[in-house]
């Protein structure tokens, strides 16, 4: 196997332990965890999990002809990617004797910066207006 065709096939062994390993972080498992008995109660938390890929990869090659006498000769080639995975509570099951209820959880911080990124929205919009 040539050279750029052992560094394409390594490539796409990474490529694919990634998509892998995040296929593996979507597992229910990750979604409720397990159970927590209180009292009466039984307490089962849920979360959001999100995961995201992308990669590529590229090559190419030139015969550009000689210059000075030395024949010159092209080439290349390569590949990237990466992927990440965001999780973050979003609710409690709570099962009692009296029923079964969802409690979110209320995330202060994104309402926060949600607030914010509306009111520098609205802001540039308004500045944007008023310059004609």
């Amino acid at each position: 196997m040539s050279e750029s065709g052992s560094e394409a096939a390594l490539a796409a062994h990474r490529a694919g332990d990634v998509m892998e390993r995040l296929i593996a972080s979507a597992d229910v498992a990750k979604v409720y965890a397990a159970p927590v008995e209180h009292g009466e109660r039984l307490l089962i938390p849920a979360a959001e999990v999100v995961a995201a890929a992308g990669f590529g990869m590229g090559s190419g090659t030139s015969d550009m002809g000689e210059r000075a006498g030395v024949a010159r000769r092209g080439g290349g080639g390569g590949g990237g990617g990466g992927g990440t995975t965001l999780a973050r509570s979003v609710a409690v099951i709570v099962s009692s004797p009296e029923g079964v209820e969802v409690r979110p959880v209320i995330d202060l911080t994104k309402i926060a910066l949600a607030a914010l990124t509306a009111v520098g929205f609205v802001w540039a919009a308004w500045r944007k207006a008023s310059r004609g």
